[in-house]
């Protein structure tokens, strides 16, 4: 399924030219057009997704063996000491394309590229209650 309004569905489906880096029956791969660093690439699903609560689990599988061998070969061509897979679900944590996607992102020694600060839980008993709040949504 595909939504016609869509540029990573009209990607998927060769509307839209990419610069093509992986591409199976289930997953396409290519470079990301604003790249924090040349090589980073962008794995999708070619059916359309808005985030990851509307991924059929059993996709999984095709898109981690998609990242697994896109990541190392981005990791060989830019001679990256290393690489983040990120991936944004809503727009309070940064997605702006509603059609799912993770972002290869190889790194290198003193880049630039900063993390975001860590907080902590005010004690062991808040932690533990969110904990059990969390998991009796499961």
């Amino acid at each position: 399924m595909t939504d016609a309004n869509c540029i990573f569905c009209r990607i998927a489906t060769g509307d839209i030219p990419c610069a093509k880096i992986y591409e199976d029956d289930n997953v396409l791969a290519f470079l990301d057009l604003a790249p924090v660093h040349p090589g980073h690439t962008l794995v999708i699903p070619k059916d359309h997704y808005k985030d990851m609560l509307e991924v059929p689990a059993e996709l999984g599988t095709a898109v981690f063996a998609a990242l697994q061998k896109v990541a190392g070969a981005v990791m060989k061509a830019t001679s990256a000491q290393g690489f983040n897979v990120m991936q944004n679900n809503g727009l309070a944590a940064g997605q702006t394309m509603f059609h799912i996607h993770w972002h290869i992102i190889p790194r290198f020694d003193d880049d630039g590229l900063e993390m975001w600060a860590q907080g902590k839980y005010p004690d062991a008993a808040a932690m533990q209650e969110m904990a059990a709040s969390v998991a009796s949504y499961l």
